[in-house]
């Protein structure tokens, strides 16, 4: 079976809001590269990097589903690395899309909803105002950060840093996956006394202390994972379509 290259992005522009949702310039959420126009293996990976690209030209993949774009470091020559990254998709007709914050906050697919859900939250607000929208979600929840912790590298799928600021038992649980941390003022300003992102600065540990804070850092990569499977296994089921996530960890 396959599929049409220009439903399939029009379905995913559509269903991400991206008309909608404002982001930062370099992330240029979309298609980023069209192949000859038809798809028939769907990869997800969470950086368009020349490791996902050459893994997703082996396994025959023609369309990669991935959360951080080919251009993040903005305008550049094509050369190195660059050129070595389009060459791999030219020549393995592989299509490339991108969605940055909109699949971040996705009320369905999104990275933070599906880690709530991992993490059995129900009842989740809105939280963290970034570029007109709230990119992250908090939870009222009275748990014992430890638990949280098991909680949350059961989800993750590997270690979590827990700075123990805050008291030992949570109440209200703020989220922001990918790398929120350097915002840790801002998240606490918001009203919660846990916050759980993926990655930040060195200073945020005694800053953490000082505001009575419990911060748990997942890892950028671990914690932006959901997404893009959430939304390969859609497409997937919708076009009958096989698809598989192309696992490149950075530990970060």
């Amino acid at each position: 079976m396959d599929a049409s290259l220009h439903e399939v992005c029009a379905e995913l522009e559509e269903t991400l809001n991206h008309g909608a949702v404002a982001d930062w310039s370099n992330a240029l959420n979309g298609l980023q590269v069209e192949n000859r126009g038809r798809i028939t293996r769907i990869g997800a990976a969470v950086d368009a990097c020349e490791a996902t690209l050459r893994m997703a030209a082996e396994r025959g993949v023609d369309f990669l589903l991935v959360h951080h774009g080919l251009f993040w470091s903005g305008l550049q020559p094509v050369r190195g690395a660059a050129y070595r990254k389009l060459r791999i998709a030219l020549e393995a007709d592989l299509a490339v899309f991108s969605s940055h914050l909109p699949l971040d906050i996705h009320p369905e697919f999104g990275n933070n909803a599906r880690l709530a859900a991992a993490l059995g939250w129900s009842g989740c607000e809105p939280f963290f105002s970034e570029k007109g929208s709230f990119i992250g979600l908090k939870t009222r929840l009275a748990v014992d950060r430890e638990a949280l912790l098991a909680r949350l590298e059961t989800a993750v799928a590997g270690p979590v840093k827990l700075i123990p600021g805050g008291a030992r038992e949570t109440r209200v649980i703020g989220l922001v996956t990918g790398g929120a941390g350097g915002d840790l003022f801002k998240a606490a300003a918001e009203g919660v006394d846990t916050f759980i992102t993926g990655e930040g600065p060195h200073w945020t540990y005694t800053a953490a202390e000082e505001l009575g804070l419990n911060l748990f850092y997942a890892g950028h990569y671990a914690t932006e994972t959901f997404g893009v499977k959430a939304l390969a296994a859609h497409l997937s089921a919708r076009y009958g379509l096989p698809w598989e996530f192309l696992d490149h960890p950075t530990g970060l």
